[in-house]
């Protein structure tokens, strides 16, 4: 599984950071929608703007070393 998706991110390298950056403007979008439970939830712990940097930031660094 581990070789796979080595291969896999060797050929598309900037997937994971394409990934985070979807995370952050999708966090951006959601502080508009803070009324809602969960997504309140979510959107005040602005839990995919962290998760984001961190996916993109790990892409980073596995495209360079891949």
């Amino acid at each position: 599984m581990i070789d796979r998706m080595s291969n896999y991110l060797a050929q598309n390298k900037a997937l994971p950071v394409f990934v985070g950056i979807a995370l952050v403007i999708l966090n951006y979008a959601l502080q508009f929608l803070v009324h809602v439970p969960v997504i309140g939830l979510i959107a005040g712990t602005n839990l995919l703007l962290h998760l984001g940097i961190i996916v993109g930031l790990v892409g980073i660094l596995l495209g360079d070393a891949l």
